[in-house]
């Protein structure tokens, strides 16, 4: 008997009740999703025609889990568009470059520490560098922070940050996918793929008019098959000149992002968004087996350690140089610490390319904890803050007394 569309009905209804959990405890769906889909999976008991090992749907979700980083990562180029990247101007170079270079170097440091391989150590900063824009952008919408003086440096910050590992994604796989083993190949590819980036922006900018023509019409169906034809095509195109596919499908969002129907597009796509969203993290989660991510438990402590140093650190530098006050600095750095999509699809590229399954179990755990963590530091930045300046006033007095 076929039963892929009642096991993709099965996984709906674990992802939904999780989702409803996540609503009602006001918390970051993300870990929700990749737990359950931990849970169940090959390593899962099934009875009579209830089984969650998803043995005959496996490849059927995780088709509809690529669909959703193709969404998650189109809609995050519509909401910042190119034009928007090129006005942040200084918020961008100074704290995005700070922010990302402090967790690249703790990157560095880790795997040196553990001893890995280049590659390896190329995913594992990738992994350590990228915030989840997901998780962010949610946090500040639910603490009611989009308008503080602080939520521009930090939406500078994570824009560089995602650029950057755009970039980084598609050095990797040209390292990883491509088979160049020789420097000189690698570099070829990791140049071609650059450049097909840039050139892609240059051109797209330009032929952003064009395509508001063609998107001008009353009929939704017309408008949607569109948006999507356009959506597939360059992500698919990107893939074939080793372009990791999620980077192509950012790169069209980016420039559509200018385009005079974008509010109507971000309408559309939306719920495909959530949808296939939610299916790529559980998605995820089904790759993992739970037993084995013992081994990689003091290698994400270290990590969290790491990213939490580094984070606070290029927060303060951030809002320094922004002239926003300590306790907003403190903010950036609590908001800009959760970890999800893209540090998962670096962990996937390692896995493609058949990289140490380590790499894999540490990104789990990894990945987990700052999405637990990153929300509720963010939520309680102010009473840390307190706690800080009651430290420093009794030190100070304590000063003084001495002194005196």
């Amino acid at each position: 008997m076929d039963t892929i569309i009642f096991e993709v009905g099965l996984a709906l209804v674990l992802i939904t009740l999780v989702a409803f959990l996540s609503a009602k405890l006001r918390f970051s769906v993300i870990p929700f999703y990749i737990l359950i889909g931990m849970a169940v999976g090959p390593h899962a008991p099934h009875f009579w025609i209830i089984d969650l090992r998803f043995i005959e749907s496996s490849a059927v979700i995780d088709f509809m889990g690529r669909l959703g980083i193709l969404f998650l990562l189109f809609y995050l180029g519509l909401e910042f568009s190119v034009a928007r990247l090129l006005k942040s101007g200084k918020t961008i170079v100074v704290g995005g470059l700070c922010y990302v270079a402090l967790n690249f170097a703790s990157g560095l440091l880790l795997s040196w520490m553990m001893g890995l391989p280049l590659k390896e150590m190329l995913v594992v900063c990738g992994i350590m560098t990228s915030s989840s824009t997901a998780i962010v952008a949610k946090v500040l919408v639910d603490l009611k922070r989009t308008a503080n003086p602080e939520t521009e440096i930090i939406m500078g910050m994570i824009m560089f940050d995602d650029l950057f590992i755009a970039i980084h994604i598609s050095i990797l796989s040209g390292l990883l996918l491509s088979g160049a083993t020789s420097l000189t190949g690698v570099l070829l590819v990791a140049l071609s793929a650059f450049l097909f980036i840039v050139l892609f922006l240059v051109i797209g900018r330009r032929l952003v008019k064009h395509v508001d023509k063609a998107l001008s019409v009353p009929s939704s169906e017309l408008f949607l098959l569109t948006v999507m034809t356009l959506l597939f095509l360059v992500a698919g195109f990107s893939e074939t000149l080793h372009v990791a596919e999620a980077i192509g499908a950012l790169m069209i969002g980016l420039v559509l992002g200018e385009s005079a129907h974008v509010k109507r597009i971000e309408h559309f796509v939306m719920p495909f968004r959530d949808f296939f969203g939610a299916l790529f993290f559980f998605s995820f989660g089904l790759t993992i087996e739970p037993t084995a991510l013992g081994g990689a438990v003091l290698m994400a402590v270290l990590a969290v350690i790491l990213t939490l140093l580094c984070n606070l650190f290029a927060g303060f530098i951030a809002g320094r140089l922004s002239g926003v006050s300590p306790r907003a600095s403190l903010n950036v750095g609590f908001t800009l610490v959760s970890r999800g999509e893209f540090s998962i699809i670096m962990a996937n590229l390692g896995k493609a390319g058949g990289l140490l399954p380590a790499i894999q179990s540490f990104a789990v755990l990894y990945v987990l904890l700052l999405a637990i963590l990153g929300p509720l530091l963010a939520k309680e930045s102010k009473g840390i803050y307190g706690i800080y300046e009651r430290l420093t006033k009794r030190k100070r007095a304590k000063d003084e007394t001495g002194s005196g």
